[in-house]
């Protein structure tokens, strides 16, 4: 039951209202002032009835006790009845009605505070739960204190220990995870390999089938990713199909697959097809279409190929036999078959334990654990997942062993089942993040910084110590990775998730799920009935839709107990109705309409002041009004403008945390210092001291002004810096702190990279587009210690002078567009640590260079380090034969 969000956020509010705010708006309000008694009696309230819970039912499996799932969901009504009435009083004693052209006594504000429904429903609960509810602890609200109360979190906590085995510290814990476990797949691999470089100059098509979770996609990336294919194919490209697909996006998929990306927004679908045909012709090229559901979406991607007699293929991976069948008459069909009992059992062992030995007492329950799930990779998968967070006991993994059966059915709706158990054992504190995933369009990559903030604006996150938000989302997300239930879909260099993504059957749990509990409201193509618009919207917490339906039809009467709105559609009535109703969504805390090209924000929205999310898209300027939003953790902005005026009043927000545009943000003044964490691209105003307006931050790009000087050393926090035109007269000085630097049109002396060696924890630097000026960078004497990743890219230089002890930490090296660089030194190639050389086919010198390197590596029996031309990567054999131009062209 996801409950412990909505609790875990109303006692945080009730203390904050019980012990002040920071902002001046509610801080010693005399009309919240007044309510003080309320607010003492409901925390009293609430903590006698968790403290009851705990008493009762504390050491066992929440989901094995229908009381218990009864009381929690009562519980977590009751939570959310408080919050709204509590959200709609402060609305009304703290917005600016004569701003947003409302009357405080409308139909959804209330100026007084009515918490008797709340108190009774509370008395029931207790009444219902234990006769021994008089020997509970009583809390004393006059000496909690905001920093030493106790947190709600006691409550989640001792749930998912009891749901998970787990403790605090251990799930807050990341992990670096370890590689795809793939078992069972070698010899399937090796037959479509053998017909993907069959000696045939036509264009064919190979098909894998199977059902969902049986292993297609991770077959398809086996051999995406295999060397040989990667050598014999000059082009490869990956697009992923969805039931509900898009033509045009499809396109772009494979033009950015394919490495072109600029102008693809504004290309007409015209124009994106004659780009793709023109890629591809007269080149030897391997597409994978991934995940096809229809005979009719094949007939629209086919004409996309050229079919020249230069040996290409196709990969398709699909559910359905009809399809594969359509394709192409002739073609190569491959039903990829079930795992082996002895298979299942050896990838539920390598995904449990990792190598390590399985414990002779748990082998018997361990292989009827594999092979009661029929053979299918994902079941193996899940439940591998939950053993590995389970206690390594003989009685639970027979317990687990029984149950399997009754989950695992052999049809799709059998493997929700699987899925589902893998679900009920999520400690409460993953469960929101879990469930929420689902709401996101089919194939969504979730990239984890946006994640990361709209669990925190969702309440499903709080800080905690001395971890940040950022780094707790981050230890949840792994916790969803190592149970299975996420996949990694990207990497940043040193292994770190960059963007995930669930599988399709773990989407379709999560949406059922969600719908049992009330979680949240998808609304995809499908017609809406009046009943669903008079009653679901009401009940609903969190709207998901990609449709372009009218809010006026949900307006009436108001529905203030939404509190997100996801709006995935270019949407014109949106924007038209937008102003005249918000106020029926008073509560929302996160709103996201940047698929809508808004006008101007309407004033009306600065009713929404528990908004902690927004995204948008603006064809005008920064709207003044969202300085009234002064709950706003998150602002996204996108807009078409080269540069945004950030207003002085932008320092209201004393919530937010994040601030993050498209385009460049100016600062002309700002009236007091933020709390902001990271912020794009920004400029500063002369009038500005800069190094006073973002105190806290951690992550700062900014665009320097001629002739100032930086003291970046007084930012204690900041650990990623983006700097933009520093000029050669400017003095600038970097905090100690600094992990990641990019410089880009600085034009700087190479001799203040000896400023740049001495910081101590910088991991990445990136330098770009003449970020020094000049055409020799001896490196010689200056020692990079925890450089990991280094990038040059458009410089001048010609001389690059350094030794392997230059960089003694270095993995990962790339140099692109860098046209008069003669050559890599050759030490480079010597370091231990280096995983990875990446270049473009631009300058001949350079790619004669790195061959040179990659055969003198293989000489000395360095076979791990990788190097690549235009994301082709040199083999052995091309080193010695020095390979054929053309292939980079």
């Amino acid at each position: 039951m996801a409950y412990a969000a909505a609790l875990e956020m109303l006692m945080d509010n009730l203390k904050k209202l019980l012990h002040g705010n920071h902002h001046p708006l509610i801080n010693n309000n005399p009309m919240i002032l007044s309510e003080k008694p309320q607010f003492q009696l409901l925390y009293r309230e609430l903590a006698s009835i968790i403290q009851t819970l705990f008493n009762l039912y504390g050491d066992h499996h929440p989901y094995e006790l229908e009381k218990v799932r009864d009381l929690k969901k009562r519980l977590k009504d009751v939570a959310e009845e408080a919050q709204d009435t509590i959200d709609l009083y402060l609305s009304a004693v703290t917005v600016d009605f004569t701003n947003s052209r409302l009357s405080p006594t409308s139909d959804v504000f209330k100026t007084s505070l009515d918490l008797e429904n709340v108190i009774r429903s509370i008395d029931n609960m207790k009444m219902d739960s234990s006769p021994r509810i008089e020997e509970t602890m009583t809390i004393n609200i006059d000496n909690m204190k905001m920093d030493s109360s106790p947190r709600i979190d006691s409550l989640e906590t001792r749930f998912a220990r009891a749901a998970a085995g787990t403790s605090t510290s251990s799930r807050l814990e990341t992990r670096k995870p370890l590689e795809e476990i793939v078992v069972g797949l070698d010899h399937s691999a090796e037959i479509i390999r053998d017909k993907l470089t069959e000696d045939t100059k036509q264009l064919s098509i190979v098909s894998i089938v199977g059902m969902g979770g049986q292993g297609k996609t991770t077959l398809a990336t086996k051999l995406f990713n295999d060397p040989f294919l990667k050598y014999r194919f000059h082009i490869r490209a990956w697009a992923t199909v969805s039931q509900t697909y898009i033509k045009r996006d499809l396109l772009i998929q494979i033009l950015v697959s394919v490495g072109l990306q600029q102008g693809l927004d504004k290309a007409s679908d015209s124009q994106l097809r004659e780009t793709l045909h023109k890629k591809l012709m007269g080149r030897r090229y391997l597409i994978v279409i991934d995940d096809i559901w229809s005979i009719e979406a094949w007939d629209e991607l086919n004409m996309f190929f050229p079919s020249d007699n230069t040996g290409s293929r196709i990969l398709l991976t699909t559910r359905l036999n009809e399809v594969a069948s359509h394709v192409e008459s002739h073609g190569f069909v491959y039903s990829l078959p079930y795992l082996t009992e002895e298979e299942s059992w050896e990838l539920l062992l390598e995904k449990v334990f990792h190598g390590a030995k399985c414990p002779e007492w748990l082998i018997e329950p361990g292989i009827q654990i594999a092979k009661k799930c029929q053979g299918l990779p994902l079941s193996v998968v899940v439940m591998a997942g939950i053993l590995a967070k389970e206690e390594m006991s003989k009685d639970l993994w027979e317990k687990i062993a029984q149950s399997v059966t009754s989950y695992i059915v052999g049809d799709q709706k059998g493997i929700l089942k699987t899925l589902a158990l893998s679900y009920h054992h999520l400690p409460c504190h993953l469960r929101e993040c879990f469930l929420y995933l689902g709401g996101f369009p089919e194939d969504q990559w979730f990239n984890i910084k946006r994640l990361t903030w709209l669990w925190g604006a969702e309440g499903f996150i709080e800080e905690s110590g001395n971890r940040s938000l950022e780094d707790i989302a981050k230890a949840y997300l792994m916790e969803l990775v190592d149970r299975n239930l996420l996949i990694v879909a990207k990497r940043k260099f040193n292994g770190d998730v960059r963007a995930c993504k669930l599988h399709d059957l773990v989407r379709e749990l999560c949406q059922e799920k969600a719908k049992e509990e009330r979680f949240f409201l998808k609304m995809d193509w499908t017609p809406l009935s009046s009943q669903l618009r008079e009653t679901t919207w009401k009940k609903q917490r969190r709207v998901f839709t990609n449709q372009d339906i009218y809010i006026i039809n949900f307006a009436h009467p108001p529905v203030p107990g939404v509190r997100s709105l996801f709006w995935f559609l270019k949407s014109t009535s949106l924007i038209d109705e937008l102003a005249s109703y918000c106020r029926s969504f008073a509560l929302l805390r996160v709103l996201d309409i940047q698929k809508c090209k808004l006008g101007d924000l309407p004033k009306g929205i600065t009713v929404l002041v528990h908004l902690r999310y927004l995204a948008i898209w603006l064809l005008l300027g920064f709207p003044p009004s969202v300085c009234d939003l002064w709950s706003l953790q998150t602002l996204v902005l996108n807009t078409r403008h080269s540069r945004m005026v950030l207003p002085s009043k932008i320092s209201d927000l004393v919530n937010l945390r994040h601030l993050r545009s498209n385009k460049g943000l100016l600062l002309p003044t700002i009236e007091k210092s933020m709390d902001l964490q990271s912020i794009s691209d920004v400029m500063f105003g002369r009038r500005v001291s800069f190094e006073k307006c973002f105190p806290s931050i951690k992550k700062l790009a900014v665009t320097c002004n001629p002739d100032d000087e930086y003291h970046f050393e007084s930012f204690h926090y900041l650990e990623t810096l983006k700097l933009r035109e520093v000029f050669r007269q400017n003095q600038t000085w970097f905090p100690a702190t600094l992990k990641k630097l990019t410089l880009l049109r600085c034009c700087l002396p190479w001799s203040d990279m000896s400023i740049i060696e001495t910081l101590p924890n910088l991991e990445v630097l990136k330098l770009k587009e003449n970020a020094f000026d000049g055409a020799q960078w001896n490196a010689g004497d200056q020692q990079f210690q925890q450089l990991k990743f280094l990038r040059l890219e458009k410089l001048n230089i010609q001389q690059w002078e350094a030794y392997g002890t230059s960089f003694p930490s270095l993995r990962r090296l790339t140099l692109l567009c860098c046209n008069n660089l003669e050559e890599i030194p050759l030490e480079i190639g010597e370091i231990a640590t280096l995983e990875l050389i990446e270049t473009d086919s631009g300058n001949n010198s350079l790619v004669k260079s790195v061959k040179k390197i990659k055969r003198e590596q293989d000489e000395e029996g360095n076979t791990e380090l990788k190097i690549t031309v235009d994301g082709v990567e040199l083999s052995t054999t091309l080193s010695e034969h020095e390979g054929s131009e053309s292939e980079w062209e």
